[in-house]
């Protein structure tokens, strides 16, 4: 048992202070024999009091192995489990400030080893420990949580091949983001000079270990992503161990790599040295000096390169040309001979275009002829004389035309009078004119037949040949009455 560890004090709700010793309870300094005449009786509280109270006492320290079950992790950031062995568990408490501690995440099945004091739960009356210190069993803390990080970001895809880039080949802009101190950074600086004095290096610090360290990598990263100044980039740092390298493990650098829009190069640690971030980098190089090998090209070689393939360029283009000397020259002689056939050519065109000029002039003369005795017969038909003759004949049919309308109007107009006047005889407007007239109710104008129609004192209207008149009936008399 470790009785240097520190000893955590919590007053969360896993502990209370009712019935403690401190509060002034005070525990039964003799219990009385079964029979004795004087008992004395304690409530629950007070025996959960001093339950716990001696429990806390007794066992301010306690180290257990067991198995993590019935993980529950509220949104008050404390942790509640049960440690559980084959055949007895008990109940465990990581309150806040210690969770927020952990390297790694607790998960049920995992096999830990806790630090904690023993207590009681008071308002269950439950025995539990309130855990200040936890640890995997079988291997560290940190191992486990790189493990639980690479398989957690891996199933994310930020691992995978495709996602890598290669390096440019002629970078002109490198960044580095590293600690100024140390013998990496002389180291990088070196190799990079050497290999290509022109380069241009931008360098941003940072803590490459301890609290904080891993937000400054991340912000460098960006940084110089977002900048647009760089083609490709170096992290690294010496080597050390696992707690020292820890930073380059931390989820938010692995992220800042991942997102990188230029080619990250990692150069973590030595060459058997394995961070997260070399999984997420384009490129993870053994050593830092390494690293800068892989980003920079040997400015001499490029040279040296650029001169051989310079004066391979000036060969080339120097056969190239004999060649195409040799060709033109070739070109010539049949260009020469070629002008000689042209002029052949050019004789058989012109008297080609004489004959069929020759040719064309015949045929415009023998159409001309036959236009010339086509026009004579057209002439000989022509509407003309035709339409001549007819105004010669126009006025003698126009004066038969008129005779024989006038003579139909005639006829037709004695009819007319002839139909009117047998109409006029039998038009009751013609009766009235002789005398009678008609009588018609003066309310309906319904035309009245009989005497019968009408009755004593009723108003009749007679209509005459130039008005109506009102009219009263005085008696009614038929004919057969006179």
């Amino acid at each position: 048992m470790h009785n240097s560890a520190r000893r955590l004090q919590s007053n969360g709700s896993g502990s209370s202070t009712k019935g403690d010793l401190t509060t002034g309870f005070r525990p039964p300094t003799a219990f009385s024999a079964p029979g004795s005449s004087v008992r004395q009786v304690h409530t629950v509280s007070e025996l959960t009091a001093l339950v716990r109270s001696t429990l806390e006492s007794s066992f301010t320290e306690v180290w257990l192995e067991g198995e993590v079950s019935n993980l529950r992790a509220p949104a008050s950031g404390h942790l509640y489990c049960t440690l559980k062995d084959e055949s007895s568990q008990i109940r465990a408490v990581l309150f806040r400030t210690t969770a927020t501690r952990l390297r790694f995440a607790l998960e049920d099945g995992l096999q830990v080893v806790a630090r904690g004091r023993v207590t009681v739960y008071e308002p269950r009356g439950e025995y539990q420990i309130i855990v200040d210190y936890v640890e995997p069993k079988g291997r560290g803390a940190l191992q486990l949580a790189f493990e639980q990080l690479r398989t957690r970001l891996a199933e994310e895809g930020l691992f995978d091949e495709e996602r890598k880039r290669s390096l440019p080949e002629l970078p002109r802009t490198v960044g580095l983001v590293t600690s100024l101190s140390g013998a990496v950074i002389r180291d990088m600086l070196t190799v990079l000079h050497r290999r290509c004095p022109t380069l241009h290096i931008i360098i941003v610090p940072v803590q490459v270990q301890g609290e904080g360290s891993a937000e400054q990598i991340a912000a460098a990263i960006r940084m110089l992503s977002e900048s647009g100044l760089v083609e490709v980039m170096i992290v690294g740092r010496g080597g050390g161990s696992l707690e020292d390298l820890w930073s380059f493990n931390e989820e938010v650098v692995v992220r800042a790599i991942a997102a990188s829009r230029v080619p990250v190069v990692s150069a973590v640690g030595h060459e058997t040295d394995v961070t997260l971030a070399d999984f997420a980098a384009d490129l993870r190089a053994p050593t830092p000096s390494a690293a800068a090998e892989a980003v920079a090209p040997v400015l001499a070689q490029i040279v040296s390169r650029l001169a051989e393939l310079s004066a391979r360029l000036q060969h080339v283009v120097g056969r190239r040309m004999e060649e195409e000397r040799q060709r033109l020259r070739l070109a010539t002689h049949q260009i020469a001979a070629v002008r000689v056939r042209v002029q052949e050519e050019i004789q058989r065109v012109d008297a080609t275009v004489y004959e069929m000029s020759a040719a064309v002039r015949l045929v415009l003369q023998v159409g001309q002829d036959r236009m010339i005795r086509a026009n004579q017969g057209l002439m000989a038909r022509s509407p003309h004389a035709r339409v001549r003759h007819g105004l010669a004949v126009v006025p003698q049919l126009a004066a038969r035309l008129y005779q024989g309308t006038r003579g139909i109007v005639e006829t037709r107009t004695q009819r007319v009078q002839s139909c009117a006047s047998r109409l006029h005889a039998l038009s009751p407007l013609a009766t009235l004119g002789r005398g009678y007239s008609v009588l018609q109710h003066a309310r309906t104008a319904e035309v009245i037949r009989g005497v019968d129609d009408v009755h004593v004192g009723e108003e009749l209207q007679a209509k005459l040949i130039d008005g109506r008149l009102l009219c009263i009936v005085k008696a009614g008399i038929p004919d057969s009455l006179m």
